[in-house]
Formats: C-alpha cells, sequence, structure tokens
C-alpha cells in the first residue's frame, strides 16, 4: 500500500470508522422510509470532526486536501448517500474558502473560525429555470445604503435545509428587463451579480416545507424563499460580471461542487456493485442448477458495470489531486470537472439498476437497500450542468475555433 493509500485508511478509521458507518446504513432505511432529515447521523459526524475537514491547522481544524475529502465522501455516500449528499453542502463552502485561501485570496478565511464554532454551511445556488447556473440569477439583489444586499428570489434543492445557519447565495444586481441576468442560455448574460452570504436569522427567509420526492430524502432539500433579504456588507464576497467571466470565487465553487458530487455517486455506484455481486452468489438458478454467479448472462452484466465503474474514482482522484497541487488546466478545467460528475452520476445510476436486478423480485420491495440506491441514484439527473446543457461545451472544445 502506498503512502497516500496508507494516510487515506487513517482518516477513514479516525473520521468514519467502521461502527459509526454501520449505524449509518441502519439509520439510512429510517430516514428514507419516514422522510425525516439525518439528525443522528449529523451529530455524530460532529462529533467525529468531520465538518472541520478543510479547515486548516491554523484555524484549528485537519486541513484535508480535497482528494483527501472526496474518498471520505465516497466511503460516506456508500453508506448513507443522502446523508453525504447533503453534507457535501458544508464541505463545499469550506473547501471554497480553503481553495481561495491556497490560492492567496483570504476574503473567506472567516468561514475557518465560524465552521469550526459550530455553524453548518449550505448552498443557495440554484433557482427555477435558471440554467446559467453561477453566471446568472433570477434572484434580485437590491443594494442597500450601508453597502449590503437585499436579495428577493427562490433557491431550490436547498440541502441541510433544516440545520443550516449561513447559506452562500447570490443574485443579479443590474437585471434586465425579465429580471434575470441572461435569460438563456444562448443570450449574453448582462449586468454585475453578487455572491456572499446570508444569516438564518435574518428576517424575510421561508423554508418550504414540501420535501416529498423520489430519492436522497433524508437530505431534505427544500427550497428556500427569499422576500428582501439582507446580505451585510461584511458578508459580501463577490461582486462579478454576469455571464462567462473566469473568477477564482466561481472556479472554486464549481471544482468543490463537481468533484465532491462526483465522489458521492461514485460511493453509490460502488456499494450497488456490492450488493448485486453478494445477491449473485445467494440466488440459485433453477435452470443452471447453480447460482447465478455462475451464470454467463448475470456475470456479463455485472462485469460491464463493474468495467464502466473503474473509470470514475480514477477521474474524481485525477482532477482533485491537480486542483490540489494548483495545475493550471486553463479552459480545459469545466471539461474535467464535469465529466467526473456526470459520469459519476451515469455509473451509479447504472450500477444501481444492475443490482436491483441481481437482487431479482427481493430488491424491488421498497424496504431493500438496492431499491433505496436506485431511487437514491436518480438525483444525480437534476445536478447542473445537465448533460444536455453541457453537451455545447464539449462540442465548443473539438468544434469551434
Amino acid at each position: 500500500m502506498s503512502d497516500r493509500e496508507t494516510r487515506i485508511a487513517e482518516l477513514g478509521d479516525r473520521y468514519l470508522p467502521d461502527d459509526a458507518l454501520e449505524r449509518f446504513r441502519e439509520r439510512a432505511a429510517v430516514y428514507d422510509r419516514e422522510n425525516t432529515f439525518f439528525d443522528e447521523d449529523l451529530e455524530e459526524l460532529r462529533a467525529l470532526g468531520y465538518l472541520t475537514l478543510f479547515v486548516p491547522e491554523s484555524h484549528g481544524g485537519p486541513g484535508l486536501s480535497l482528494f483527501e475529502v472526496a474518498r471520505l465522501q465516497q466511503r460516506l455516500a456508500a453508506t448513507a448517500p443522502a446523508t453525504a449528499l447533503a453534507v457535501n453542502m458544508h464541505l463545499m463552502t469550506t473547501g471554497v474558502a480553503k481553495a481561495l485561501a491556497d490560492r492567496g485570496d483570504d476574503s473567506l478565511t472567516w468561514v475557518f473560525d465560524e465552521t469550526m464554532a459550530g455553524e453548518i454551511f449550505a448552498f443557495g445556488i440554484s433557482e427555477p429555470g435558471n440554467d446559467w447556473v453561477l453566471q446568472g440569477s433570477t434572484t434580485e439583489a437590491v443594494p442597500t445604503p450601508d453597502g449590503g444586499y437585499e436579495l428577493t428570489g427562490v433557491k431550490i434543492f436547498t440541502s441541510l435545509s433544516p440545520v443550516w445557519t449561513r447559506l452562500i447565495v447570490h443574485g443579479a444586481i443590474t437585471p434586465d428587463d425579465d429580471g434575470i441576468a441572461g435569460p438563456d442560455a444562448d443570450a449574453p448574460a448582462e449586468g454585475e451579480l453578487v455572491y456572499g452570504f446570508i444569516d438564518r436569522r435574518a428576517p424575510g427567509i421561508t423554508v418550504s416545507d414540501q420535501w416529498d420526492v423520489l430519492g436522497m430524502r433524508a437530505s431534505q432539500s427544500r427550497a428556500t424563499i427569499l422576500d428582501h433579504v439582507p446580505m451585510r456588507p461584511d458578508r459580501v464576497s463577490r461582486i462579478i460580471p454576469a455571464g462567462r467571466h473566469p473568477d477564482l470565487l466561481t472556479f472554486a465553487i464549481t471544482s468543490n461542487f463537481q468533484l465532491l458530487i462526483a465522489a458521492v455517486y461514485a460511493g453509490v455506484a460502488a456499494r450497488a456493485l456490492e450488493i448485486g455481486a453478494a445477491a449473485l452468489k445467494k440466488r440459485r438458478s433453477a435452470k443452471a442448477g447453480t447460482s447465478f454467479a455462475e451464470v454467463p448472462e448475470t456475470r456479463a452484466r455485472l462485469a460491464d458495470a463493474h468495467l464502466d465503474y473503474q473509470a470514475v474514482p480514477a477521474m474524481i482522484d485525477a482532477y482533485a489531486r491537480d486542483f490540489d497541487d494548483l495545475v493550471d488546466h486553463g479552459a480545459g478545467w469545466p471539461l474535467r470537472l464535469v465529466a467526473a460528475r456526470i459520469k459519476a452520476a451515469e455509473v451509479a445510476r447504472s450500477a444501481a439498476e444492475i443490482a436491483l436486478m441481481s437482487t431479482g423480485g427481493s430488491g424491488f420491495d421498497n424496504a431493500h437497500e438496492a431499491s433505496r440506491l436506485y431511487r437514491d441514484a436518480t438525483a444525480g439527473l437534476f445536478h447542473p450542468p445537465s448533460a444536455d446543457a453541457a453537451r455545447p461545451m464539449y462540442a465548443a472544445a473539438l468544434l469551434d475555433d
């Protein structure tokens, strides 16, 4: 075992010990069935120091790299996907602060101190109909005399809804006539965007009570409605042009988001393959007189899924290491980051389907882990950008001068 793999194993034992993972797996079924938040998991993860993984040693944390956290997230997701997906949103924010600090930008180091003080961060970026995502916003940001902003709009899929205390958000300062900075994928985005943080105790915040979804139920990723919510001047992080304009903050967000989301679905795929293999070994074929593990067709199906899976953790490892090492891929970064997340989600869905097929009729029961993994994997369809939205980027990289 290499020194790097030895360290990963040690980090797993420290932050995600086997006994805790067993409890997470048992509770995952309950959270899914009852459509409840993962309160017990969160408290255990907090006690284990998991929420401080990215906090540098200088601020009291372990200062782990993106490579290391992505590996841990794969381990957690193989046990409790919804818990891992939701915790990602907190980890991403602290990861963004670390990425900026590693590159000489200390504007978000206060995030480390608040994390160590117990604050929980979440992401309020996704909006209904906004396929510009980071490059535009349907949320209106009105400047206030003190240098802050008031935000009005709707943020969707806000994971950690029951517990977040700080939410990173963006809004359009100079929206166009439709109230959107960049109304569609073809028109140029206009105006400026403000990025910053709002406090849960601020007036004007309403969290939707609607969350009865197909999978990833324990994440409780409800919509957050903002009605003239104040963003304090000292929590304004960036003013950037809307549209395709490079910025260190949006690069850090994209990198942490895409790779940590990819890690979750890589973990789902790995667990699905385990369940599929165990089911084939257990089930007997009346026709063949052997276990299904010896039937050529079922072996080939599982083998294909395993083959497809192999590339995904390798992509995550490689791109996370490059990010940690400050490798400059320039315009090639989005191609790498988005590919890792899309491919991880695709592999998770296909592996979960094959696991379901491998279990036979028993896996079709809602209480079976294969059934839950299959439903959890479908959430990978909804993380931005979608494959349809990403295709023009890949085509342009080859075809446009």
